[in-house]
């Protein structure tokens, strides 16, 4: 069976910077689960309304963070805001490949034909290619979808490949060395093809 690429395994949420570098503490700890569980619903360290919330988000960081490896863990942990950044948004682009291939596919096309914008309509035909290309891929309801391009393109402000959430204009950025280092040294050749997308 051909394997799924495309899922929406996005919508949780974006980078979650403070979250994830509280999770990438507890799995740097290699906490139990009577820890974790402890931390995450009665400490309630994410700082959520409810358990369930709590627990939602967590496991989507986990997940996320599960991609990569401890050496990735300690750079969201302690690295400055830039590091732990562009660490997260590489186990973003491993995570879902609906991102790392709107931005290996569309976002780079922008910035090769030196487009300085985003716009939905280009987003919806994203959404018709990847159809294409995954013919397994699920048809996403057009609220899923809407959500998808909002936490997607949030994503794209946090690291700051778009000046602001309601403003899709395009700047270019610098990955950091560290972050550079890490993806050769894992062979994480498609990351970083997709993280460098303004080169």
């Amino acid at each position: 069976m051909k394997e799924l690429h495309y899922k929406a395994n996005i919508t949780a949420g974006a980078l979650l910077i403070p979250e994830s570098r509280k999770i990438a503490d507890l799995m740097l700890r290699q906490v139990s689960v009577e820890e974790w569980k402890k931390a995450i619903e009665e400490e309630n360290i994410l700082q959520k309304l409810s358990v369930s919330s709590s627990r939602r988000v967590a496991s989507f960081i986990r997940a996320r963070l599960g991609m990569m490896d401890s050496d990735l863990w300690k750079m969201v942990r302690d690295g400055d805001g830039i590091l732990t950044t562009q660490a997260l948004f590489s186990s973003a682009i491993k995570h879902c490949r609906i991102l790392g291939d709107y931005l290996d596919i569309v976002v780079r096309e922008q910035f090769r034909k030196l487009e300085d914008k985003l716009t939905p309509a280009l987003w919806d035909e994203f959404i018709i290619s990847c159809k294409q290309r995954d013919p397994s891929m699920e048809d996403f309801p057009p609220s899923t979808a809407k959500k998808m391009r909002s936490v997607v393109h949030k994503i794209l402000v946090e690291v700051g490949y778009l000046q602001r959430a309601h403003n899709w204009t395009l700047k270019r950025i610098e990955i950091v060395p560290e972050i550079m280092d890490y993806l050769k040294k894992n062979n994480e050749f498609y990351i970083l093809k997709c993280i460098q997308v303004s080169k």
